[in-house]
């Protein structure tokens, strides 16, 4: 266990967690809703700091980030833990361990040592990914300190349930892009499906964009759900209500976990949530977890020639020159050098 940053302690023993809209308050010997914030004797404390459940030399474009060094690799951690429950969750084998198990795994590994892993797999940056890396986040900070120093990027890959101070105190000029999950644009589906709400969720993904972090946000369209033109425009216009050019991955639903209500999106059902978010002025529009769809390649908005092309997490082509695009120069939005 490593003392926990983000609390105030009361005179009754009791703790006070700040990281998260949660704000749990923790009894002594008591877990907050994450289950990794652990009360001991009146000292909040991280039991995930430096306690890796998965590991892995991911390409960036699977988090998914299209506009942060496309074609690099990012090593990407986890410990386990999240602050939401969502029904559908993909990983709620390590998200969902403390509540499953009632405690905490993973293999040791320090800051240090994921920063020489990152190198010596040739990593252009580290991902905190997988599960929520705002459970772990004095574990991701320390490391991305050091990763910093190393020349690497960091990247955060969240659900975006974080107290906003945070991130324009002490994620912004450390975390150089993220990828944020707006689930859905109904506080209904938050709190019915993720056990969370959904107005912190906004006021974290402006926090970010305000904090100068690269931003790119993932909806995963799920039938019955989300999927109504209606709230997809509502998302769609609050992304461009911060700017066109914050990229948009719409991404395929597979049953999964607990949820079983709706069956896999149809493919055509993306390609109308993409035409809804260009309509509304986004300028990159991109689908995900379908294949035979050319709606993964990056488009310039001036001349139309597609700038980056891919297949699957895989750059095929790339016709720019720095940002710009080699044809019109254009251009194109995020970070490519």
């Amino acid at each position: 266990m490593k003392q926990a940053q983000y609390w105030k302690a009361r005179e009754d023993g009791t703790a006070d967690c700040l990281l998260c809209p949660h704000c749990c308050t923790i009894r002594d010997g008591k877990i907050g809703i994450c289950g990794v914030r652990k009360n001991e004797r009146g000292t909040l404390y991280s039991l995930v700091w430096g306690l890796i459940i998965a590991a892995s030399a991911d390409p960036i474009e699977k988090k998914p980030l299209y506009h942060l060094l496309p074609g690099s690799l990012s090593f990407s951690i986890a410990t386990v833990g999240c602050n939401m429950r969502c029904a559908f969750c993909q990983n709620s084998d390590i998200s969902q361990y403390p509540h499953h198990t009632g405690g905490v795994t993973g293999e040791e590994l320090g800051p240090e040592e994921v920063v020489r892993a990152a190198l010596a797999r040739g990593c252009a940056s580290i991902s905190y990914t997988y599960t929520e890396p705002t459970v772990y986040l004095e574990y991701a900070l320390d490391t991305a300190r050091l990763a910093r120093q190393a020349g690497l990027l960091n990247v955060m890959v969240t659900s975006g349930y974080i107290s906003p101070g945070i991130v324009k105190d002490d994620l912004a000029g450390l975390i150089d892009g993220a990828n944020i999950d707006l689930k859905s644009f109904s506080d209904g589906f938050y709190r019915r499906l993720c056990s969370a709400r959904l107005a912190p969720v906004l006021e974290a993904i402006q926090a970010y964009f305000e904090a100068g972090i690269w931003i790119e946000i993932t909806t995963l369209v799920i039938p019955g759900e989300n999927d109504s033109e209606e709230e997809l425009r509502e998302i769609a216009r609050f992304i461009r209500s911060m700017s066109p050019d914050i990229p948009w991955h719409i991404s395929r639903y597979f049953p999964r976990y607990r949820y079983q209500g709706a069956p896999p999106t149809l493919a055509e059902s993306l390609d109308k949530a993409r035409e809804i978010g260009l309509a509304e002025g986004l300028r990159y529009v991109y689908t995900g977890n379908v294949m035979g769809r050319d709606h993964e390649n990056t488009v310039c908005p001036g001349c139309g020639q597609e700038v980056i092309t891919r297949k699957g997490f895989s750059l095929e082509n790339r016709s720019m020159q720095g940002s710009l695009c080699s044809r019109c120069s254009q251009n194109i939005p995020g970070r490519f050098t």
